[in-house]
């Protein structure tokens, strides 16, 4: 007598049969190849504009010391903003929730790798109907008491029930792999995000704190010019009841304090929005933090500036988020292809499950009342109407996309690194020269006083060089603040000076 095999044994020859076959079988669609940023040998290599922009330090062997921090700038104030802005900024909060998302997605693809297993218990009240398809089942086999059945199987009755499923798809075509990577590659690209919100975070909070100090710097020296301008007027007057001078020099000089006393109330205005501008960035309400960005007292001159560090290029083109973004971003889309492709193929799962069933309650939990089941469960693509196919040519148009994005994202940043380095020379030099005027016009304004006060000259000679001093001064206070914010930006476009807070 022949027998059959055994379901539970012919399953598991099946499991084993299917699970060698994932085993030894890969993903499909195309594996990802990390891109290396084209880069110069030096900062200098890849230059716009005019050969005299070329500083030494770009034109020098790169280094390979990396920017600084924003502790570089010797300013503990600055300092402490930073970190405030670090804890309490809300656009920082919102790029970090969105992070903690990606990473919640991925473990969410990620569960689709295990064997997923659900419980399931029920006790429900019922009745049959008399005319459902339990009376066309005893009509057609016509049982002498028919009526009688179906009166009785109509009845309310209880039916309870208990158990667990169990399934598990086999990968065979690297479909949840792939969803992992593409997932896992999305999680790399919030963490990118983040670490660039974080570095405008940071820059911003410097441009207007430097900001800040130079128009404080400004608001002291038209407080000192109004004081100088309305001593001279006194003089001036004095020197016009002697007899010495005519009432035009007393004319010309009130006008000159007039025109000093009109530029505070503007240069109040500016201090006030960047002191805002800072509070909002740190969370703070407006106000807040009035006594600590409060001028210091020695706001009269700038504090000297750290030496431009200029790193490897190819290691700064790494080091910016963006590009890094752009790169997990074209990761995710290459990855979502082969999701795509797999889909194209069949679908093996499998499957088990195992209850009690039972109408009494008694008897609920007998061996008896036991159910179950096992096998592999198939879906075979047939027709769709070509939604398969489009979505894979739609996934591959999207990762050529992500690679042309990723190619302008590079070339962007060598322009905007180019564009920093070139602002940041030209004001350096300039701010040099405007040292040199400012001191020249100090010493021409001293030498026009003592000339006016031995009679040498007119009043108009003085009061042209002090508008001349007084403007040098003012242009180069605002130079030496466009310097500050020049070597933010440069930094900024280095890849800035730290690594995102937490770790994937």
């Amino acid at each position: 007598m022949k027998t059959s095999a055994h379901p539970l044994r012919t399953t598991a020859c099946l499991a084993g049969v299917l699970a060698a076959a994932w085993l030894s079988g890969c993903a499909v669609g195309p594996d990802f190849k990390p891109q290396v940023p084209e880069a110069p040998a030096n900062f200098a290599a890849w230059h716009g504009g005019s050969p005299e922009l070329l500083d030494p330090q770009r034109t020098a062997p790169a280094a390979a010391t990396a920017p600084q921090n924003w502790s570089m700038f010797g300013d503990p104030v600055l300092d402490a903003l930073e970190a405030k802005a670090l804890a309490a900024n809300q656009d920082l909060q919102t790029a970090a929730l969105r992070f903690a998302q990606s990473r919640a997605q991925l473990a969410v693809v990620n569960s689709q790798k295990s064997i997923q297993v659900n419980a399931s218990a029920g006790a429900t009240r019922l009745r049959e109907s008399e005319d459902g398809e339990m009376t066309r089942l005893l009509g057609a086999l016509n049982p002498a008491n028919r009526d009688e059945l179906v009166k009785v199987l109509s009845e309310p009755h209880n039916f309870y029930q208990a158990g667990f499923d169990a399934s598990w798809e086999i990968d065979l075509w690297g479909r949840v792999r792939r969803s992992v990577e593409a997932a896992d590659a999305n999680v790399a690209a919030s963490k990118a995000l983040l670490a660039q919100v974080q570095l405008s975070v940071q820059a911003e909070v410097a441009r207007h704190y430097f900001e800040l100090r130079a128009v404080q710097r400004q608001i002291r020296l038209a407080r000192e010019d109004i004081t100088a301008a309305e001593e001279t007027l006194d003089l001036v007057k004095a020197r016009a009841d002697g007899g010495l001078t005519t009432d035009l020099d007393v004319t010309r000089q009130s006008a000159q304090a007039a025109d000093l006393r009109a530029r505070l109330p503007q240069l109040l205005v500016q201090e006030a929005q960047a002191i805002n501008q800072i509070t909002l960035l740190v969370a703070e309400r407006p106000g807040a933090l009035q006594a600590q960005l409060a001028p210091p007292p020695d706001t009269s001159a700038a504090a000297a500036l750290p030496d431009l560090s200029l790193g490897l290029p190819s290691e700064m083109a790494l080091r910016r988020p963006d590009i890094q973004m752009a790169q997990a971003q074209l990761h995710a889309a290459t990855a979502s292809i082969g999701v795509a492709v797999a889909d194209l193929y069949p679908r093996i799962t499998l499957g088990a499950n195992f209850g009690f069933e039972s109408v009494n309650s008694g008897s609920f939990g007998d061996w008896g009342s036991r159910k179950w089941a096992i096998g592999p469960n198939l879906q075979l693509p047939i027709f769709d109407g070509g939604r398969r196919r489009a979505t894979v040519n739609l996934r591959e148009l999207q990762q050529q996309e992500a690679a042309v994005a990723y190619q302008q994202t590079v070339l962007k940043a060598w322009h905007e690194i180019d564009d920093a380095l070139n602002v940041y020379t030209a004001e350096r030099r300039r701010n040099a020269q405007l040292a040199v005027r400012e001191r020249s016009s100090r010493d021409a304004l001293q030498l026009a006083r003592v000339r006016y006060d031995h009679g040498l000259t007119d009043f108009l000679v003085q009061l042209d060089a002090q508008r001349t001093w007084l403007q040098a001064q003012r242009d180069y206070a605002e130079s030496t603040s466009r310097l500050a914010l020049g070597l933010v930006a440069v930094s900024k476009a280095l890849g800035g000076a730290g690594d995102v807070t937490g770790s994937s």
